[in-house]
């Protein structure tokens, strides 16, 4: 490692201000990509500013169909509410997928959809579900926020506190994971409600996470795994990696959006 100064602030103004203060500061929030990176000597920020101690940012709230997930909600606290399992189990079940057990009690959902990787759970599960996602400025909607590979509409300092959703009629989501990691190689989430299908992909993308029109107007027509077999699937603007090429995710495309409406 090398020389690294750390801070523990106590409040979302105190983070901003040390924030501000460092010459090449860092948010820290579950570390589990921030910290490998600098062990590996991708990343030497001159701060590290720890989120961790601020309250009021952890947390589950559900009232009626109306969810608020404070940001530093750990995945395991997400995949452990039973509240949240009886409106939206989808992402309950999603949180439970991620990584081990140490990677959930650690890592959190607004440190997942900050880094935006194009192979996390949570981006796909919050834009599918229309979600809002609030910072210290101002609230950014899901399909705003998502802008590109490890890229959101964040601007620099600014820091999420909280992500929220109206839990739709039907939900779930499936997806074929790396056996090593656990990151989704394909993940598909799908919602309906408000007279609205939205489905979301993970893993696939070559500019991260994405919509599917196609997906959207079959599954709006008819809300069954059925109807995914009649929609082409391009490979273009896939990502083809080590692990698998452009046409064998769009295979995993269509196998995973079955699986979710299931």
């Amino acid at each position: 490692m090398y020389d690294v100064t750390y801070h523990r602030p106590t409040s979302v103004e105190d983070a901003v201000a040390k924030f501000s203060a460092a010459s090449d500061g860092q948010l820290l929030a579950g570390g589990q990509t921030l910290l490998p990176t600098m062990k590996h000597r991708l990343a030497a920020p001159s701060d590290l500013i720890d989120l961790r101690g601020i309250s009021g940012l952890s947390g589950v709230e559900v009232s009626g169909r109306n969810v608020t997930i404070g940001a530093m909600t750990s995945h395991a606290a997400v995949a452990e509410n039973a509240e949240l399992a009886k409106v939206c189990p989808a992402i309950v079940r999603l949180a439970g997928g991620i990584g081990d057990p140490a990677v959930r009690h650690q890592g959190t959902i607004g440190g997942s959809i900050a880094n935006n990787d194009p192979s996390a759970d949570y981006p796909a599960g919050l834009l599918a579900l229309s979600a809002t996602i609030h910072t210290n400025q101002r609230q950014i909607a899901a399909d705003d926020f998502f802008t590109g590979l490890f890229s959101t509409a964040l601007d620099e300092g600014e820091i999420i506190t909280a992500v929220s959703f109206v839990a739709p009629d039907a939900c779930g989501y499936a997806k074929f994971p790396n056996p090593a990691s656990r990151y989704a190689m394909t993940g598909v989430f799908v919602s309906k409600g408000s007279g609205a299908v939205r489905v979301a992909i993970t893993g696939a993308g070559s500019d991260g996470v994405f919509r599917h029109d196609g997906l959207e107007q079959a599954l709006a027509k008819e809300w069954s795994a059925a109807a995914v077999d009649g929609v082409t699937i391009s490979p273009d603007n896939l990502m083809s990696d080590i692990h698998c090429d452009a046409a064998y995710r769009a295979n995993l495309i269509k196998a995973m959006a079955k699986r979710a409406v299931g």
